[in-house]
């Protein structure tokens, strides 16, 4: 079996993809706007550092999409693929539980609201394993549904509860219930059966682990930020720069699509450098659009939130250029976890490094901190995109051998 990329039309893939991911990130967004009117910035400041910390945890469940994605179009089947997502849904959750205190303890959060945000970290990778399926296979339609209705099982009961009166904590344990249910029905929803594995390359949990380096290295460096406003700002300009960083989340998340949809061509030695600079070049474009929108919607801000989140108007075209270069940032590790490369993640991890240095020992305000994150997601992000471009033409290096025909 030679390996191909999945089947289907890259336009038609992206337009399906960015229709279910939208519906999951609007609602994610409206999640972040309800809770910072509801919650008030001390409320919401929690509420974001422990989202924050959530999907750091959740890194391994982008490694185990992108691996399961990697080796359905290189010839490994269904059954195998689903056996190793159970395996790392299970490490996760032990180490969620050891987590839970002291991750409390650095973001000063209760233990319960901590617990309940980690508990959706092991459902989201179980999740992740089917997503991965019906990616290396093409099937956009149906992970745009899936991605759909993960959205809406995970953040609909968290605003219920919110309209309620909840607090943090319980709008994040029932965020947890309604991702666990969803997680438990992807499989009835992707339908693809196992089979007969005949690829010759063992995969195993180092694979993932592998690719959870790159992963991790770009979620923390999306989300340092908030979890260090706790630290050097106070507790009010901290829930004001959460707020400002919801706009790095659009710029950030939106044109996810770009790297679902091309991902499988990268994985696919005749198509790996063209799908690069494709997806690259569409990046770039859709960033530059989001900076200068983020810019016009800036005066609505105090409108629509309050007055409290007014110093945050001014500086929200920055945290849309930070998200914005993240987003090209990630489609540059894509590529390097597709074709295996994995080094490359050293320049996040370099960048993240250098941003945790200046900010404890230099930043004082909100426009400070958002200048250091937007300055270093820009300059790692060139650096990266400059690395892959050098060598989207050569040969992996630990490219799988062919399957027998």
């Amino acid at each position: 079996m030679t390996p191909r990329p999945a089947a289907g039309s890259a336009v038609a893939g992206m337009t399906m993809v960015t229709a279910g991911s939208m519906t999951a990130n609007a609602l994610s967004y409206l999640l972040a706007l309800l809770a910072a009117r509801w919650l008030g910035p001390a409320g919401y400041g929690e509420f974001a550092a422990l989202t924050a910390a959530q999907l750091v945890l959740a890194v391994p469940a982008l490694a185990l999409q992108t691996v399961v994605a990697r080796d359905t179009v290189l010839g490994r089947d269904a059954a195998t693929l689903r056996r190793l997502g159970i395996r790392c849904t299970a490490i996760v959750a032990v180490v969620a539980a050891a987590l839970v205190v002291p991750i409390a303890t650095v973001l000063d959060t209760g233990v319960a609201a901590t617990a309940a945000a980690l508990l959706t970290a092991p459902m989201l990778v179980l999740l992740a394993g089917e997503q991965g399926l019906l990616q290396g296979t093409g099937r956009f339609g149906v992970l745009a549904a899936l991605l759909a209705v993960a959205g809406i099982g995970k953040v609909g009961p968290a605003i219920a509860v919110l309209l309620l009166g909840g607090g943090p904590g319980t709008a994040l344990t029932a965020s947890a219930v309604g991702t666990g249910a969803v997680a438990v029905g992807a499989r009835v929803l992707a339908g693809i059966a196992g089979g007969t594995d005949d690829a010759r390359r063992a995969i195993g949990v180092m694979a993932v682990l592998r690719a959870s380096q790159v992963q991790l290295a770009l979620i923390v460096l999306s989300s340092v930020d908030v979890l260090l406003a706790r630290v050097v700002l106070g507790e009010e300009q901290a829930g004001q720069y959460a707020l400002g960083a919801v706009a790095t989340k659009v710029a950030f998340w939106l044109p996810a699509a770009v790297g679902v949809v091309l991902y499988p061509r990268m994985a696919s030695p005749e198509h790996s450098a063209g799908a690069v600079r494709s997806a690259l070049g569409v990046l770039v474009g859709i960033g530059a659009v989001t900076v200068a929108g983020a810019a016009v919607a800036a005066p609505l801000v105090p409108a629509l939130l309050g007055e409290a989140y007014a110093p945050v108007r001014g500086l929200l075209w920055a945290f849309a250029l930070s998200g914005a270069c993240l987003a090209v940032l990630q489609g540059a590790l894509l590529s390097a976890i597709a074709r295996e490369r994995t080094a490359l993640a050293a320049v996040a991890w370099l960048g993240l490094a250098v941003e945790v240095v200046v900010v404890l020992t230099a930043v004082t305000g909100i426009a400070q901190l958002i200048a250091v994150a937007a300055t270093v997601a820009a300059v790692t992000a060139v650096a990266a995109s400059l690395l892959v471009l050098r060598g989207a033409g050569r040969p992996a290096a630990l490219a799988a051998p062919p399957a027998p025909s």
